[in-house]
């Protein structure tokens, strides 16, 4: 019995670092001695939406990365795909928009959602199959081709939509603003919140509670010996892939509706922040790549109020200083 304690009092003991999540605490909290409180509040409310809706976007490409090992490049593309699509469904549904009623607006921006997920979904599987199954393993080709895909996305829906920029109002119900004491927080920012709030919670209960969870991690780590074990990578490798891109599609319907317009070139526009934040969190990490998305977007906001020309490079400097403190990010999984 004696011998059996001293064994398990040998194995090591994992430590958990929470260093890295306690890092937007101390950012937003850092910004309040500069700020009035009210203005701190709307403030860290517009940076945490705008985080999750990054968040969504670069969640997707960074389990590309850390299962499939490939560098999509064109994961932009599916971005603005999917805010194209979106406005398929909502244009013929304007009433339901204009409405003043929750229930209305939620009557056409759901099947919206669901509609611009499960094509950018379908259209990741074909991407799959098409340019990136013949590069796998070859990072310069993945580069290349993948960029390429984006441009060759972009210039169709030129061509399907014209160059012109397309409105896409908020619904009536999700326009203007909560007042706390003497603080703004709008509505749609508190929505945004919440659903990406709950693409990380499902996300991390999907990879640590269930053994399709369980493979993805275990792909990650080693591929080669869960194929020994009689399952299929490849599958798992086209699941997160359509995973990813219907991610990215639901990304950009939320911020379409952010910035209430729709353009051909907004997942291009997107996708050097994007990386931004899966280099930040760690390349592969899920909750890394959080915690980096919450990270850029408050200090963008913060700075874009404190010192409006600091923002345009701020993003780049928080990169820079992660990068100099650990080199492999804040979270890093893939160990390629």
């Amino acid at each position: 019995m004696s011998a059996a304690t001293d064994v398990g009092a040998a194995l090591p003991q994992q430590k958990t670092d929470i260093l890295p999540a306690m890092l937007p605490a101390l950012v937003a909290l850092a910004a309040l001695p500069f700020v009035s409180f009210s203005t701190w509040i709307t403030l860290t409310v517009a940076g945490l939406a705008m985080g999750m809706m990054i968040f969504i976007m670069a969640s997707g490409l960074t389990l590309v990365f850390g299962l499939m090992d490939v560098l999509n490049f064109g994961h932009g593309a599916f971005i603005a795909v999917g805010a194209y699509l979106a406005t398929l469904v909502l244009a013929p549904m304007a009433g339901y928009m204009q409405a003043d009623s929750l229930a209305a607006n939620l009557t056409a921006l759901v099947p919206a959602v669901i509609f611009a997920a499960a094509v950018t979904g379908a259209l990741g599987l074909a991407f799959e199959r098409v340019l990136i199954r013949p590069v796998y393993g070859q990072h310069l080709k993945q580069i290349l081709i993948t960029m390429g895909g984006m441009i060759v996305a972009e210039q169709l829906l030129y061509a399907f939509w014209g160059p012109q920029q397309i409105p896409l109002p908020l619904p009536t119900s999700l326009r203007g603003a909560f007042i706390i004491g003497d603080a703004a927080v709008e509505k749609y920012r508190l929505l945004a919140v919440v659903v990406g709030l709950a693409v990380f919670l499902t996300m991390t209960l999907v990879l640590n509670r269930t053994k399709i969870g369980l493979l993805i991690r275990a792909g990650v780590e080693n591929g080669e010996m869960v194929e020994a074990l009689g399952y299929r990578v490849r599958r798992l490798f086209v699941g997160v892939f359509m995973a990813g891109s219907a991610l990215a599609g639901l990304g950009g319907v939320m911020w379409a509706l952010y910035r209430e317009q729709v353009n051909a070139t907004m997942g291009a526009e997107l996708m050097v922040l994007v990386f931004i934040v899966v280099i930040i969190g760690g390349l592969g990490s899920v909750g890394g790549c959080f915690i980096g998305a919450l990270l850029v977007a408050l200090l963008a906001n913060y700075a874009g109020f404190l010192a409006p020309k600091l923002a345009l490079v701020s993003d780049i400097l928080l990169m820079v200083a992660v990068l100099l403190w650990r080199p492999r990010g804040l979270y890093p999984v893939a160990t390629r």
